[in-house]
């Protein structure tokens, strides 16, 4: 019941660190706006593919669980 009860409280920190981060994120406002991300408009529709911003955080993240691997 130990380990039930650890793993509780670890998921539930890792899901309190992706809320703050995603609250933090959304305040950066050229996240999702980058040169290479795609938009497209139309009359009513609004197709958003932020390939730029998702190489940039792959690559970002990357470089930090490579460090912290070592």
């Amino acid at each position: 019941m130990f380990d039930i009860g650890k793993t509780l409280i670890l998921l539930g920190a890792v899901i309190l660190v992706a809320g703050v981060v995603l609250a933090l994120l959304g305040r950066l406002p050229w996240l999702g706006r980058l040169p290479g991300d795609i938009v497209i408009r139309r009359d009513d529709f609004v197709f958003v593919f932020p390939l730029m911003t998702c190489l940039l955080v792959s690559a970002v993240l990357s470089l930090f669980f490579y460090w912290f691997r070592r």
